[in-house]
């Protein structure tokens, strides 16, 4: 398969008139100033897929749903109460019909792989199924349907609080111990098995969730992917770390483990520019989800600081109230303008503003994915065409602010390991798993 394009961002910039041809579902070669050949694919712009680093593909059920004030405050505690009453209705089948609805939806939005942060294990009454990892075999089947690359991160949940206290009765389907964890990894290594590309990684919860020796026990399980974790989403978590060991949570994970590039701390909104630094520093990447921290009123990571120090950043759809790659990417920068009063506050190199977030996720997002990104010889063919709303003639990092501040870009078609599956900004098999998605919809609803 050849594709011809007018424009094609790769990882030494743009090129015009390129031709990418795909062999076995990766890029073989890129080609510029060339000639598009009989029987090429012909497309207006190129881009290369993005990583989608953290998802609670669950939590698309309850998307819109939250938003009525309840008769006290209302904050993130608040809504994670709901979310656990919610997470208590679902079974099996709802939990692969929502999660192939929500991977349609990042495909059609140009993300090309999903890191599903997947904490969702038990039966309703807490209890193991046959197969204890049951639950992420309807991921892998979710993935498998609709086609998107798939990082698998099963969640390890074992506490309610610092210091090891008991789990509450909420989070029953939830809980392991590391030996039923090690359990678990080897049923979704199962799962995964028949996908390509797919990488099973481990997620230690929190460090509400999970002992510092309960981390380092999971590190010696067999996995080939990543570490991510939640970390400083809220100032309470900042404050019961400091209670529990005189210390913030990044400066005291930074302290007790060996994370590195190997890892991704989710979030990390509140820190000191001491730690932002200290992160960037060893390589860990930055798993930020700017519509659900701002939905969610968690605050703001300080990413200008931690890229101006080498650091890493990628983007996550997390509670999936809202599924947009540029959205996402609108929000980070959005966040930062009102505390710098400024504008243009993360770009650097010489590049826009969405050039410079673009290609910052997409980077960071390979590696929080451990999966190689870019329209490259080579890598992966996984990428997205993108199509002007009004062909005004948008060149280069333009097309890319338009996409991020303009709305004037959508996406066209996408393909991942060589395979269109999006054509004219529709899954192939939306109907489909739409149907299958309302239908459930309305089985949790009535509940």
């Amino acid at each position: 398969m050849a594709i011809f394009a007018e424009q094609v961002l790769t990882p030494m910039g743009w090129i015009r008139d390129a031709r990418v041809v795909v062999e076995a579902g990766r890029i073989a070669s890129v080609a510029a100033d060339a000639t598009p050949e009989a029987g090429d694919e012909r497309h207006s712009i190129l881009v290369p897929g993005m990583g989608n680093v953290h998802s609670h593909a669950f939590q698309r059920a309850m998307a819109g749903l939250t938003e009525m004030p309840g008769p006290g405050s209302d904050n993130f505690w608040s809504w994670r109460d709901l979310m656990y009453r919610f997470a208590l209705s679902f079974d099996p089948d709802q939990i692969e019909a929502v999660a192939a609805q929500l991977y349609v939806e990042m495909l059609e939005a140009g993300f090309t792989r999903v890191g599903e942060f997947h904490y969702l294990h038990h039966a309703k009454d807490g209890g193991h199924y046959a197969d204890i990892a049951e639950h992420s075999v309807r991921i892998a089947a979710a993935a498998q349907e609709t086609g998107i690359g798939l990082t698998l991160l099963p969640v390890f949940y074992a506490h309610s609080q610092f210091g090891g206290q008991a789990p509450g009765e909420g989070q029953r389907r939830f809980i392991n111990d590391v030996n039923s964890f090690a359990r678990l990894i080897e049923g979704a290594q199962k799962a995964v098995e028949s996908l390509n590309q797919s990488k099973v990684g481990i997620a230690p919860h929190s460090l509400r969730a999970a002992t510092i020796e309960e981390i380092r026990a999971l590190q010696q399980l067999a996995f080939d992917g990543p570490i991510h974790i939640h970390i400083a989403e809220q100032v309470k978590e900042v404050e019961d770390c400091l209670a529990f060991a005189g210390m913030r949570p990044v400066e005291y994970l930074l302290e007790n483990s060996d994370a590195d590039g190997r890892w991704c701390f989710v979030h990390a909104t509140h820190m000191t520019d001491a730690e932002t630094i200290a992160m960037a520093g060893r390589g860990v990447v930055a798993g930020l989800c700017p519509i659900t921290e701002a939905n969610l009123g968690d605050g703001f990571f300080q990413a200008p600081l931690a890229l101006e120090h080498g650091g890493a950043i990628s983007v996550g759809s997390d509670s999936n109230v809202q599924i947009g790659l540029g959205a996402e990417l609108r929000q980070l920068e959005y966040s930062q303008r009102p505390l710098h009063r400024a504008r243009n506050v993360i770009a650097t190199k010489g590049r826009s503003t969405g050039r410079t977030l673009f290609d910052e996720a997409v980077a960071g997002g390979g590696q929080a994915l451990m999966h190689d990104t870019g329209i490259a010889a080579g890598s992966p063919a996984d990428f997205a065409s993108l199509k002007p709303v009004f062909d005004v003639g948008y060149r280069g990092d333009q097309v890319l602010d338009a996409w991020v501040f303009g709305d004037g870009m959508r996406v066209d078609s996408v393909w991942v390991d060589g395979v269109r599956i999006v054509s004219d900004g529709r899954h192939r098999n939306r109907d489909r798993i739409g149907s299958r998605f309302a239908g459930v919809m309305k089985e949790l609803l009535a509940v």
